[in-house]
This record gives C-alpha cells, sequence and structure tokens, in this order.
C-alpha cells in the first residue's frame, strides 16, 4: 500500500483553517471516500504528491493541462513577462494578441472580452445575452455546469452534482426564477420551453459536449436543433467552451460539430495554466458592453500579462504542429483498451469519448443525459478510482467528471493506464 503519510498531515491541518481542508469542494475525495493527496510538483503527463508517490494525471488541472504540466515554453514565458510586471490594471500588448488569436481560431467570435475565470465569462455572456436581447429567461440543461454565478446554480454538475444537491444554499428563489432547466438531448422538452415562454428567452447556454457530469455527447442533429430553435425565436445560442475550447479542435466543439453560437465561453486552455477566462461573439453583440453599450462587466486581473503570455504560448504550441491528431490517436488508443479490459474483466462500462475528453459508466445501460449518468455505480466506481490511484494512476475523484488526455501523455503511458484498468477491474467483477 502507498504510504501518503504527509499528505494526510496536510489535510489535517487543513481541515483547521479550510472549509473541508479545500479550496474547490470536487478536490475533497468526498464522492469516493479517503483522504485527498497534497500534489508538490507536476511536469509532463506526472504529478508528484507530498510523499514522492508519482502518478500518470488524466485530471490536468481540470482541462487546461493540454500540453501536460510545467511545458518548458510556457514557463519561460511567464518568467521574462513576470520580469516586466505581475500586473497593470492598464491596457498591455499581450491583451491585443490574445484576442486576434482567439477570433482567428473560432470564426463565431469577430470580438472577445477577457476576463479571469470560467465562471465570470459565463455569467457576463449571460448578462449580455440578456441585455442584448432585452429578455430576461435562460434556458440551461440538466448536468450541465456554467459556474458558480447565483442563477445558474440550478441542477448544476461538477462539484454540485458529486455531493448530491445540485442547487446551492445561498441562492435566493427569485435569482433562479427566470431559469428554466431541461433534460440534454430532448428536443421535445425545448420545443415546450419556448412554447411556454414565448417571447421571454434571452437564450440557451449549452455545453456543446457536456463535461460536468461525467462525459455524454450530443446526439446527430441536436446542436443543430438548438441552432435552428433560436434563430426562429429570437434567441442568442450560447456555447459554454470553458472545457471543449481548443481541446477537442483548434475552433473546439462549434468546428468540430460545424455549428455557429451567437455567443462562446473560454477559459482554461487559453491561461495556459493560470487563472482566466473570456466571452465573444459576433461584434454587434459584443458592442453591447461598457464602455461601448449598456451592459456593465469589469474586472481588475483581466487580461492579465501574465496568464496573457501562458495562454499564447500554449495556443501557439498548439496550433503550430499536429497536436490534435496525436491527442486524438491517444485519446482512441485508452477507448479501445478501457472498453477490451472491462469486457473481459465482465465489468458493464459505457466508456464515451471524444477527442482527448472521456469518462467510463458502471453502468450497462446507454448514457445521453443526466438522468441516465445518474444509473451509475458510484460505489463500484470509488473502488475503482482508489485501485486506479494505487497503481500510481490519477483519475479525477468524482463519477461526475472528465478525464483529459495531453499532449505530454505517450502510447507507452495509455499501455501501462490500460494494464492498470484490466488489474482493478478484475477486483471489481467479485
Amino acid at each position: 500500500m502507498i504510504s501518503r503519510a504527509k499528505s494526510e498531515q496536510l489535510f489535517a491541518e487543513a481541515l483547521k483553517y479550510i472549509p473541508g481542508g479545500v479550496n474547490s469542494p470536487v478536490r475533497a475525495f468526498r464522492a469516493v471516500g479517503g483522504q485527498p493527496f497534497f500534489a508538490t510538483q507536476a511536469r509532463g503527463a506526472r504529478v508528484v504528491d507530498a510523499d514522492g508517490n508519482e502518478y500518470i494525471d488524466y485530471v490536468g488541472t481540470w482541462g487546461p493541462a493540454i500540453l501536460g504540466h510545467a511545458h518548458p515554453k510556457i514557463i519561460q514565458a511567464i518568467q521574462r513577462a513576470a520580469e516586466s510586471g505581475t500586473s497593470f490594471g492598464i491596457p498591455n500588448p499581450h491583451e491585443v494578441t490574445m484576442a486576434k488569436l482567439i477570433c482567428a481560431a473560432v470564426p463565431s467570435v469577430q470580438k472577445v472580452r477577457l476576463c479571469n475565470s470560467g465562471t465570470e465569462a459565463t455569467m457576463s455572456a449571460i448578462r449580455l445575452a440578456r441585455g442584448f436581447t432585452k429578455r430576461e429567461k435562460i434556458v440551461k440543461f440538466e448536468g450541465c455546469y456554467h459556474g458558480h454565478a447565483d442563477s445558474l446554480l440550478v441542477k448544476a454538475g461538477s462539484g454540485a452534482l458529486t455531493f448530491g444537491h445540485p442547487d446551492s444554499a445561498g441562492v435566493p428563489a427569485a435569482f433562479t426564477q427566470h431559469t428554466i432547466v431541461v433534460p440534454f438531448n430532448d428536443e421535445a422538452a425545448v420545443r415546450a420551453a419556448f412554447a411556454a415562454n414565448a417571447g421571454h428567452i434571452a437564450g440557451i447556454i449549452v455545453e456543446p459536449v457536456p463535461g460536468n457530469a461525467g462525459l455524454y455527447l450530443p446526439k446527430p442533429g441536436y446542436l443543430e436543433f438548438l441552432r435552428q430553435m433560436t434563430r426562429a425565436e429570437g434567441a442568442l445560442l450560447i456555447f459554454d467552451e470553458v472545457m471543449t475550447g481548443f481541446r477537442l479542435a483548434r475552433g473546439g466543439a462549434q468546428e468540430r460539430f460545424g455549428i455557429t453560437p451567437d455567443l462562446s465561453c473560454f477559459g482554461k486552455i487559453i491561461g495556459g495554466g493560470l487563472p482566466v477566462g473570456a466571452f465573444g461573439g459576433r461584434a454587434e453583440i459584443m458592442d453591447y458592453l461598457a464602455p461601448l453599450g449598456p451592459v456593465y462587466q469589469a474586472g481588475t486581473l483581466s487580461g492579465n500579462p501574465l496568464a496573457m503570455v501562458a495562454g499564447i504560448t500554449a495556443l501557439e504550441e498548439l496550433f503550430a504542429g499536429n497536436a490534435y491528431e496525436a491527442l486524438e490517436k491517444l485519446g482512441a488508443q485508452l477507448e479501445t483498451g478501457m472498453k477490451e479490459a472491462a469486457k473481459a474483466a465482465g465489468v458493464p462500462v459505457q466508456f464515451k469519448r471524444i477527442g482527448s475528453m472521456f469518462c467510463g459508466y458502471f453502468t450497462d445501460k446507454p448514457v445521453d443525459n443526466l438522468a441516465d449518468a445518474m444509473h451509475s455505480d458510484r460505489d463500484r466506481f470509488a473502488k475503482f478510482f482508489h485501485g486506479m490511484l494505487n497503481e500510481g494512476v490519477y483519475l479525477a475523484p468524482s463519477q461526475f467528471e472528465a478525464g483529459f488526455i495531453s499532449t505530454a501523455h505517450t502510447v507507452a503511458d495509455i499501455e501501462r493506464t490500460i494494464k492498470a484498468a484490466g488489474k482493478v477491474m478484475k477486483t471489481l467483477s467479485v
């Protein structure tokens, strides 16, 4: 058994000063039992804990580390930028470079506003949609997590779902009365929502590939349907690409599926591992933002020079080579191997993957939405998680989170992961 004595000591100390001992709920291991380990180093596809244990990492700081941890070019870029100052609160040239990169890579984005987190991006995009359409209601989907803004914590995914109560205390009912929640992949529910709220829906916000209730995919034609529905009803289509942006393709999920949303939200990868967010879309909509328009949005650290150079370096590195082809091959290798391992062990698993994002549900039923995902055997997942951790493989500590592959992962890493999964799954079939 791997010793994590130092992590246990750190967690005991953290519990005295930090609620739950963690600064983001899903890190607490509550969904899988046990105590979290404390990382002291990360490089490439590996993380090392306080006790010196090394793990193949498929969390990747929850998505940003698409090039692996501590990429040399990103580290060097941050060091050079820091020598000129860590923050200005004044426009800096790196903001312009980042904005141009995003607009060039994502054709639906003609103008973009930078902020500090995915939560800020989605919250601001919704405010902008309401201001532009002069309507109040927003449609979202069960299990889709768009950050922890009050009006969006209604049947959300991610950490809220992990703990069994998708809504949050402290959010007045009045704050969510204009949020309409429907099941993902259900066209009839969307039609009914628009029929019942004719002329009042400002827009639909959706993760084009939901990655906060595990991972499941849109059915063929579903995203096209959302695009057609919003256009017909005079509402905006908002893609939350905080996870999928610059991961599923250069232009994100919207490139992969051939959909043009009105607004898009980004984060994670565009910060190169530092805090960042962005939202953008058609110029006529974006120009409703202050100082040009009546929709207010601001941020002291928005466009922070360190985050900008880290993100610019990450994007340029991604775009320069064949990163997406390599990620696709690694993802396909992992998918094939995990399915074979589950079959050989006689364990029912629905393994979902798109590009370098993946999730395995312990169920024999198809998973196309949140209700389907909830059929998964969470006790079996918890045993699988700890078994893999003891084999030196770190997966997200929740059934309801996606996994991520980076360009730093190798064929050998994937082979080792599949071998470990086969070993652990055999213990689950008993």
